[in-house]
């Protein structure tokens, strides 16, 4: 819990960089919160797992992605209290990964060019990570 008795909610999450040096973005589904926003790849931590065997593991079920640690690279992270939760969400650089991005579960996906990240409506907690990501690339 924080300081304002909300649970503090882990959710690890990827900016995948293809050869061409653009993100990929996906949809939010309909039926789930934030539905049609778009937002980096990634999961919630589940117990006894660590932010980078989530990610291994959600990218593999959500987008048919394969990837190892040594090719997750941390670059910053997120802090962002809703009105029910507060979130934390590493974000990781991945470069090096195996196959080719479907969206699995029946969202869209998008490769974006660093510089038009801000034309895609994301959740609050994820427009602050476009800078960095920016930097970056």
């Amino acid at each position: 819990m924080d300081a304002n008795g909300k649970k503090i909610v882990l959710v690890a999450a990827c900016a995948l960089v293809d050869s061409d040096g653009r993100i990929l973005l996906a949809q939010r589904p309909e039926g789930k919160s934030l539905a049609g926003l778009w937002e980096f790849p990634g999961g919630k931590v589940e117990a006894g797992e660590t932010p980078e065997e989530t990610l291994i593991r959600e990218l593999e079920e959500e987008l048919g992605i394969r990837t190892k640690v040594a090719c997750l690279a941390p670059l910053t992270f997120a802090s962002h209290t809703y009105d029910d939760f507060h979130l934390l969400m590493p974000l990781y650089v991945c470069r090096r990964y195996e196959g080719v991005a479907i969206g699995r579960e029946g969202q869209a996906i998008k490769w974006v060019r660093p510089k038009a990240l801000r034309d895609f409506p994301m959740p609050p907690a994820d427009e602050p990570l476009i800078p960095f990501i920016m930097d970056l690339l």
